[in-house]
């Protein structure tokens, strides 16, 4: 598949979920552009878009906490990317493993 066969959303946006590639833990979800999944491809780490800065972020670039890419696959519908890593440390900002580490009950 072609990147512009991708249905990024109308902010041209697309989520991507970050799974440890040997544990299957789900550790976050954060969206993509074209750019920083161009990035994501080329650097071999995960580069997504924060729509709070509206800029390109480098996971783990200034904590060091890098997720290096395993693999990059897409959904039936190709609007959701699965990202399978190797994370260098936590996925969340909180200092969590992942993002995912409160139940709603």
């Amino acid at each position: 598949m072609q990147m512009s066969e991708l249905k990024f959303n109308d902010q041209g946006l697309i989520p991507c979920i970050v799974q440890d590639a040997d544990t299957l833990e789900v550790l976050m979800m954060a969206w993509m552009n074209e750019e920083s999944l161009r990035k994501t491809l080329e650097m071999g780490e995960t580069v997504f878009w924060s729509r709070s800065r509206q800029e390109i972020w480098h996971k783990g670039g200034t904590s060091g906490n890098v997720q290096r890419l395993v693999s990059l696959s897409y959904d039936c519908d190709a609007d959701t990317l699965l990202a399978k890593v190797h994370p260098a440390g936590p996925a969340c900002h909180t200092g969590e493993r992942s993002c995912f580490y409160r139940e709603l009950t």
